[in-house]
């Protein structure tokens, strides 16, 4: 980022910003992808919603994430920071919010969603998501971050004052931070969904 005090100093972070009085989203994200690079984009797609709640310990902030596939023009020096192309196979492996790393996956696939995740003081604690699939069809997920230890209670489990976490083999089998699949590398645990990679755990 090249602004001062910016909060994404140092990560690497999409195009977009805030909604003008009477501006719908798409609008929104056609001018800002335009001021922020010179690209002319048309058809935007809407892939998700998310909230994150005080993300700045002040205010709420609702963004929609939007692609294009049709766009013209060259990469401008953007006063918002330095841009580039990155392949998307290689997303993952910026320096993220740890948050983006659980959703960056999801605006690849067909379906939409609308998802929360919550941070305080700057550190990622947990993220709840609805899917909605063809025909309307709804699935939840919820997750909390990988800083809280194996079976720690999700999001409208049992009050956590009262859990004493307890390992089990199948703590091994899942992401920690996304609930995606595993594998495992050298006595590693690496997610292929999300790419968080951890120790195995000891039982």
């Amino acid at each position: 980022m090249k602004k001062k005090n910016d909060m994404h100093q140092g990560k690497w972070n999409g195009l977009g910003g805030k909604l003008e009085p009477g501006e719908s989203p798409e609008e929104c994200a056609v001018r800002e992808v335009w001021e922020e690079s010179g690209l002319r984009c048309r058809r935007p797609r809407l892939r998700g919603f998310i909230t994150f709640p005080a993300f700045d310990d002040i205010d709420d902030w609702y963004t929609f994430l939007y692609t294009f596939d049709d766009f013209e023009g060259e990469l401008i020096d953007s006063p918002e920071g330095n841009l580039a192309w990155i392949e998307n196979g290689r997303l993952l492996g910026l320096n993220l919010w740890p948050g983006d790393r659980v959703f960056l996956p999801w605006v690849f696939q067909d379906r939409l969603f609308s998802a929360k995740f919550i941070y305080e003081k700057g550190e990622f604690l947990r993220h709840e998501v609805t899917f909605y699939g063809a025909g309307g069809q709804v699935s939840n997920e919820n997750a909390v971050h990988q800083k809280d230890p194996p079976g720690f209670p999700k999001p409208g489990g049992s009050d956590p004052a009262d859990f004493q976490p307890v390992y089990t083999p199948a703590d091994d089998t899942y992401c920690w931070l996304c609930n995606g699949p595993i594998s495992k590398r050298h006595c590693k645990i690496i997610c292929n969904q999300c790419g968080f990679t951890r120790d195995c755990s000891d039982p």
